[in-house]
């Protein structure tokens, strides 16, 4: 089986697809800052796995992650999971949050696509995008963010076409450690406004990527995982 990239591996979300991915045959390689990432790499005994701790905003980050794909190639796969959130109304917003954000939701999969997909015959690139990128009060850098890396998917599905399939997800409200953050009566607010009436789980997200990593006639499109939230109502 070939390689493939997850970055923001030790996070909720990002575990779990490297499970279902590890379970499904992939190797891996492990792209993180936390240390939880060798606790991850360590519970997946049985597959092939490489844990690098980089920061993909910087150049020595890219190159880390560049180099050892580049060794235990072929890559066919590569998931932009990695990103973070600092909210505040937009007159609070600090430029350093501000830019912080942008650098890591957006510019660092940019740099990632543009150093990587030389190095893939064929396979699919999966952005993690978010439902924010429809518009959240108060998450003005985020929403940017993530807009822009909907865009940024459809602009590579057109580029590496044929060769390779580049697509993105968009998930709602997840049951992650970050969510469970949230004070208990605005989360439950948040499940009221969702059709399913419940968060979703890192694993099913990990099923969609899964699924869109196989599948062979999908490219360019932004697949939403949020229990019906992005319905008018």
């Amino acid at each position: 089986m070939s390689w493939a990239v997850v970055t923001g591996a030790a996070g909720g979300i990002g575990t779990a697809i490297g499970r279902r991915l590890a379970e499904e045959g992939w190797q891996l390689i492990l792209v993180d800052l936390a240390p939880a990432l060798a606790t991850l790499a360590a519970d997946l005994e049985n597959a092939r796995v490489r844990p690098i701790e980089a920061d993909l905003t910087t150049d020595e980050g890219i190159e880390r992650v560049v180099a050892e794909a580049t060794r235990v190639g072929p890559l066919e796969l590569l998931v932009n999971n990695a990103g973070i959130t600092r909210d505040a109304r937009l007159v609070n917003l600090s430029d350093q949050n501000f830019d912080f954000v942008l650098d890591v939701n957006l510019g660092a999969p940019l740099r990632l696509i543009e150093a990587l997909h030389p190095l893939m015959q064929s396979g699919a690139i999966i952005n993690v995008s978010s439902r924010a990128y429809l518009g959240n009060f108060g998450q003005y850098n985020y929403s940017m963010s993530k807009g822009g890396l909907v865009g940024l998917t459809r602009a590579y599905a057109l580029r590496l076409a044929p060769r390779i399939r580049v697509k993105a997800i968009a998930p709602g409200l997840i049951g992650t450690d970050m969510t469970m953050s949230i004070p208990a009566d605005v989360r439950e607010k948040m499940v009221a406004a969702i059709p399913m009436q419940r968060m979703g789980t890192p694993a099913e997200v990990a099923s969609l990527v899964s699924f869109l990593a196989n599948a062979t006639y999908i490219t360019g499109e932004v697949i939403t995982i949020g229990g019906g939230r992005s319905l008018s109502r």
